[in-house]
Formats: C-alpha cells, sequence, structure tokens
C-alpha cells in the first residue's frame, strides 16, 4: 500500500544559514520567521549543523555571566562576531523526501523531535517535516478516508471483494465491516488501515470464513 510520503506533507522552502552567517543574523532568521531552529548548509545545499534558540540564549548566558555594568552593550558587541559554524549542533535530524509518512512521525514521537529536515537521494536539503506538518493528515475528509482504505487497504492489498465488506469513517474513526476469505486478512486489514494518514483510530468488526485455511465456522 503506497500512503503519504514525506515530500508530499513537508514544508518548503526551508529557511536557512550559511556556516559564515552571524548571531545577530541567526536571531533575525529566526525571529523574523517563528521558527525554533535553522538548518546550516553548505555550498551544495547539504545540511551539516543546526542552530537553535537555546545554543544563542546559552551563548548570551555565557557572556552574560562574564560581563557587568554594561552588560547588554556588551554581550550584543561580541555576539555579533560570532557565526553559525561556531554555535551549531553537528548532529542533524534529517529523513529521506521518499520514506512513507508514518515512519517519519514515529520517529518524531519516539525521539520528541520538533522537526526533521528532509532530503533528497544526493543529501540536499529539500524540505522541512514538523509536527505541524504531520498533524494536517487528521485533517482529510472522511469521506476522503474512506475511499482510500477501501482502494488502497480492501482492494489494492487484501484484494476482498466490496461487496461484502463496508467501509464507515466518522471523525476520523473507520469502522470495518461484512465478511472477507481468511482470518490473517482480518488481522492485515486492521493494521493497514491503522497505517493510513489521518486515522485516528480502527473499529474492526470483519469477520472471516476460514482461519488461513483451516475448516472453520463463520465466527
Amino acid at each position: 500500500m503506497r500512503g503519504p510520503l514525506v515530500c508530499d506533507l513537508m514544508s518548503r522552502p526551508v529557511v536557512s544559514a550559511g556556516p559564515g552567517t552571524s548571531f545577530k543574523e541567526l536571531a533575525t532568521l529566526l525571529a523574523g520567521n517563528g521558527i525554533a531552529a535553522i538548518p546550516v548548509v553548505d555550498e551544495h545545499r547539504r545540511p551539516i549543523g543546526v542552530v537553535g534558540e537555546a545554543d544563542l540564549l546559552a551563548r548570551h548566558g555565557r557572556d552574560a555571566r562574564r560581563e557587568r555594568g554594561l552588560r547588554r552593550l556588551r554581550v550584543w558587541t561580541k555576539a555579533q562576531g560570532l557565526t553559525a559554524r561556531e554555535l551549531m549542533t553537528r548532529r542533524v535530524p534529517t529523513v529521506a523526501k521518499d520514506e512513507p509518512l508514518a515512519g517519519a512521525a514515529r520517529r518524531l514521537v519516539e525521539t520528541g523531535l520538533r522537526c526533521l529536515y528532509v532530503v533528497n537521494a544526493a543529501g540536499h536539503l529539500v524540505g522541512v517535516l514538523a509536527r505541524r506538518d504531520v498533524l494536517r493528515a487528521f485533517l482529510r475528509p472522511d469521506e476522503e478516508l474512506k475511499e482510500t482504505v477501501e482502494r488502497e487497504v480492501l482492494q489494492r492489498s487484501i484484494r476482498a471483494d466490496l461487496s461484502t465488506v463496508e467501509v464507515r469513517v466518522d471523525e476520523g474513526v473507520v469502522t470495518l465491516s461484512g465478511v472477507i476469505d481468511r482470518r490473517s486478512e482480518v488481522e492485515r486489514a486492521e493494521w493497514l488501515t491503522e497505517s493510513v494518514p489521518g486515522v485516528v483510530a480502527v473499529r474492526n468488526r470483519l469477520k472471516y470464513t476460514q482461519d488461513d485455511g483451516a475448516a472453520t465456522e463463520l465466527r
């Protein structure tokens, strides 16, 4: 089943900085674009680091502790000479643009990251996938989800006869009912439906006629 890919929901273009971008320029980019972090890219737009608000504030705090009296003036005077190369964290959380959205969303949840920087096959920065982008999938209309489950899950993956099954969607909650051939297909239909971006939950009321080849009664 081909669900949405990272490239389907990523945001672009990406606000980025070069290694020589100054402290003040970085602060302006973060504040002006309402973002918490900015990727640092080389001349080929390959991400080599990330500068976040915490990196700037940490530097400000160190300078502030050193300076008294004219603290604010001195901090900003010194800060203007610093660059992204000196401030950045070198570990960049990236994701391939053709990776399934479901896997990227799982990674955001498991790692607690706010975003992943999207790269193409050559490693060039092409987008950013934030938590808010993933949440957009849950805005898919119920009718669209119904059509996707019927087409991608039941017809294409399970090869079920749609005349014997029914899909209902209410506020993103999918109810599967009816009869298909095997027990394993009932279970597979459930987890494939759960993986469809935008599906909130699945109520599996499907019945089967065969327990994977064993002669059994309709449960």
